[in-house]
């Protein structure tokens, strides 16, 4: 054994011992070059696909003629949105209920959302501020009778389905009709989605410059013809197990099958489709409990007592627990 330090000079103690110089700042920097190159490389080969965000901007870009009837149906009230119900707005269109079950009705309307207001009137007044035109669309909108106002919807609606209308150069091209200022406005609509301006305008409710809640946005966008062909494309519509898939050829999240099958069977596809969100959560609810219950629950508690499934898993522990017992045992049958 070595004497100790406290009779020995540094030099003296080590003395013996093979000694190498070290660079700790190089060490340090060779560390994180090698740390940083191998997370980059994983990330490239394993990481999700960082796919472009879907914006209105996107959205009215791609599908200008689809972007206009969506925009109509938010002013004329007849979106799935107008009529949703809670928690953005009154309606009845979306409410799920299971006889007295009804947490969508306890919440209440706690987003308040109103979809001719916030995504058509309040953009375009705003930026009537520069327009006159535009200006003028809206004061006639505004004096106009109700039933006048449902009128020129009516038939901005049926001319934007019927065959022939395009959209070309911003421009939405109808066969002549009364629309009065409704189809003005659709284009000034049109004119702010294209540039981008609608998704600050939509998502900037309040006054806030700054916000980082998305809700109204992707409210707007939930219609839209881009956001469906893309699900469709990345096997995300519910029909394709979408909650369990990933975006491209990568794997999803797979402990969601359960949760997921339930939408593709019966009842939850025939009796339960309106409340299928609802039974879906109430079952994986309930299956939940009674996992978490089952150390009280008899009958249930006794299966692998019952199974013996563990003596398989444990059988050389349970081999040995016997031979010791027979050994045990044999000199007493002796005796």
């Amino acid at each position: 054994m070595r004497g100790t330090a406290r009779h020995q000079s540094p030099q003296e103690y080590y003395r013996g011992y093979p000694m190498i110089e070290s660079d700790l700042i190089k060490e340090f920097f060779f560390a994180v070059l090698g740390v940083l190159a191998l997370a980059t490389g994983l990330a490239i080969v394993f990481s999700s696909p960082d796919e472009r965000a879907i914006t209105i901007k996107r959205t009215a870009q791609q599908h200008p003629l689809s972007f206009t009837k969506t925009t109509l149906g938010y002013l004329d009230g007849t979106s799935d949105i107008s009529t949703y119900g809670p928690p953005y707005n009154h309606g009845t269109g979306s409410v799920q209920a299971l006889g007295p079950i009804s947490p969508q009705k306890w919440a209440g309307v706690v987003v308040p959302i109103n979809p001719a207001r916030d995504f058509v009137l309040s953009p375009l007044k705003t930026a009537a501020r520069t327009n006159p035109r535009l200006e003028r669309a809206i004061k006639a909108y505004d004096a106009a009778s109700p039933s006048q106002r449902r009128a020129w919807e009516r038939n901005l609606q049926r001319a934007l389905s019927a065959k022939g209308a395009r959209v070309a150069g911003g421009r939405i091209h109808v066969s002549p009709g009364d629309y009065g200022p409704v189809l003005a406005m659709m284009e000034a609509e049109l004119k702010l989605g294209m540039s981008g301006a609608l998704d600050g305008l939509v998502g900037s409710e309040g006054g806030r410059f700054y916000q980082a809640d998305y809700t109204r946005p992707l409210l707007f966008i939930s219609a839209s013809q881009t956001l469906n062909d893309l699900a469709t494309h990345y096997n995300l519509q519910g029909n394709q197990w979408g909650v369990m898939n990933e975006t491209g050829n990568w794997p999803g999240q797979a402990w969601l099958w359960l949760y997921t099958l339930l939408y593709q069977i019966p009842p939850y596809t025939t009796v339960w489709a309106a409340s299928a969100d609802l039974a879906a959560m109430l079952t994986i609810g309930a299956l939940s409990l009674v996992l978490l219950l089952v150390p009280w629950i008899p009958g249930l508690r006794d299966l692998p007592r019952l199974v013996r499934i563990y003596r398989i898993i444990w059988r050389e522990y349970y081999r040995d627990v016997e031979r010791g017992s027979r050994a045990q045992d044999e000199p007493a049958r002796r005796g």
